[in-house]
């Protein structure tokens, strides 16, 4: 069951969540009633993915300082959404008191534990004369299973976190709380601190001096959808967000390979609450005269041009935080061999200058391309391409994320007609599930970039005509590129035309209007420009 809503928020306060869905729910709500003083705390009682996604969606609009949860619950929630967790920990106390309580009932006892052993469990055996049965899981049914097993063997309680005492109980057997109000009081405690360093780093940052560069407005909440290929995305994404390492990021055009680079960014110490830069720059967009200068800075006088006093260049402007460089591929070779000695040397030295600059910045870069076929054809430096991939990560496809689909389209939908000041259809939601068909059999050569431009004609018909209902009829004559899904190759090249039309006469129909022409095709200008000059 999904909270209720809650009072607006204090914000000196910081905010906390439970998550809990087993009998751990009432130990954690008596203990709130101890702190609710000092934090804005709310209970959540879902478990595992439920818990996931209810928190993902809500975080992108409200505010989390902390989650707290415990046992298998909290270890999964860790690497799935973008607030710090606080898992509840058993202490030596907890294991002694809970073979104490066990012992009242049977010296036949079993401990259940996530993973990993309890290590103290052999010296307390040892002290109560008591042979315990000690097992781990992985997943419910892994639990479940170790129960049955238990409970043939003759077991008759189970020591463990709140959903194996549950699982306990279903069982037929009795189920001994591992954790006491101790433990879950220092959890609580931790949460605070956590809130408290975080927020206190936030503010020295925003005390310092103003960064004129650019901060990141997307994070891990706007990595939408809830397929396989997506989950693990995000798992990755938090995962690379510890590391300072660099990350080439890979994938078709429209695929969300910035999006991606910015969730890295927001969900990493370089990021603290989004203070610290993240700056992009697209490098095929760029003349290789203009690219050089944007990218290391130039001093005064360093060419026909040059800013009077100088200019920092993008590597100066993202010091402490990201700089994320895009469709790297397009890099010319000589500005490689000065990008490769910049992230060797940790220093940047500007055009027409003398005295280097010490930089910290995280690269993270990305490309429609195949840079190890550039290397083996000699377009991309060999040494560079392994110094950007630290850290590989491959997005997957619109047309290999079909479950989601056809959720992005009615979102997308609904805050296209937002946009507009146009209220959704009531119906909408079944409306878009029967055009689930055209939806899911066309390719998306533009991923999810060409799924938000059609959705936004749509929304603009829509919106003129509130009485319209959106039927598959409706949408074909919208965007009758639905209707013929071959004519979109989804095996092509990254770099091949996705229509039939060459880009010249796209390009013509639509008057010579790039941004037309680009929304029509599903793609960006930059990638417009570059399959025209292809054609030509």
């Amino acid at each position: 069951m999904r909270p209720l809503p809650t009072a607006p928020q204090d914000p000196d306060k910081p905010v906390i969540w439970t998550v809990s869905v087993s009998r751990l729910s009432a130990l954690f709500r008596d203990i709130t009633l101890e702190y609710d003083h000092l934090a804005t705390i709310e209970p959540i009682d879902l478990g595992f993915d439920e818990a996931a996604r209810h928190i993902r969606e809500r975080m992108a609009s409200e505010r989390c300082d902390v989650v707290i949860a415990a046992g298998s619950n909290g270890a999964y929630l860790k690497g799935r959404v973008s607030a710090p967790v606080i898992v509840a920990k058993a202490s030596g106390y907890d294991v002694m008191g809970a073979l104490a309580r066990a012992r009242k009932v049977s010296t036949r006892i079993g401990v259940i534990s996530y993973q990993q052993p309890l290590p103290e469990l052999a010296g307390f055996s040892a002290t109560f004369g008591l042979t315990v049965a000690q097992r781990t899981y992985a997943t419910r049914e892994d639990a479940r299973a170790t129960m049955d097993e238990m409970k043939a063997a003759g077991i008759e309680v189970i020591v463990g976190a709140g959903m194996i005492t549950d699982l306990a109980e279903e069982t037929g057997l009795t189920g001994i709380l591992l954790y006491s109000a101790g433990s879950i009081r220092q959890a609580f405690d931790d949460a605070l601190e956590l809130a408290r360093l975080t927020n206190l780093e936030a503010n020295r940052i925003r005390r310092g001096p103003v960064n004129e560069t650019r901060r990141t407005r997307r994070g891990l909440n706007d990595l939408r959808g809830e397929s396989e290929a997506m989950e693990r995305l995000r798992q990755t994404v938090v995962l690379y967000a510890r590391s300072p390492a660099t990350v080439l990021i890979e994938g078709e055009t429209g695929s969300g390979k910035e999006l991606v680079a910015q969730a890295i960014h927001r969900e990493g110490p370089r990021s603290l609450g989004a203070n610290r830069p993240f700056v992009a720059v697209n490098c095929g967009a760029i003349a290789e005269s203009l690219l050089e200068s944007e990218l290391f800075g130039h001093e005064e006088g360093a060419f026909t041009g040059a800013r009077r006093g100088g200019h920092a260049g993008l590597f100066e402007a993202a010091n402490r935080g990201t700089l994320f460089l895009d469709e790297i591929g397009e890099m010319p070779l000589a500005l490689q061999t000065r990008l490769l000695r910049v992230l060797e040397e940790r220093e940047v030295m500007r055009v027409g200058g003398t005295r280097p600059v010490p930089i910290d910045v995280r690269v993270i870069s990305a490309t429609h391309c195949d840079l190890a076929t550039r290397v083996r054809e000699g377009r991309f430096r060999a040494d560079l391409f392994y110094r950007l991939a630290v850290l590989r990560l491959a997005l997957p496809p619109l047309r290999a994320r079909l479950p989601d689909i056809v959720p992005l389209a009615e979102w997308s939908l609904k805050q296209s007609l937002a946009a507009l000041g146009a209220r959704p259809h009531p119906n909408l939601h079944a409306e878009i599930a029967a055009c689930a068909p055209l939806l899911t059999a066309y390719p998306w050569p533009g991923n999810v970039r060409e799924l938000r431009n059609l959705m936004e004609r749509l929304a603009l018909f829509l919106a003129a005509e509130p009485l319209q209902a959106l039927t598959p009829n409706f949408l074909l004559g919208i965007a009758p590129e639905l209707a013929t899904p071959g004519a979109a190759v989804a095996d092509a090249a990254p770099d091949a035309p996705p229509s039939a039309e060459s880009i010249a006469e796209v390009l013509a129909r639509f008057g010579g209007q790039r941004d037309a022409a680009a929304r029509h095709l599903g793609i960006s200008r930059t990638t417009l420009w570059r399959r025209l000059r292809a054609e030509t």
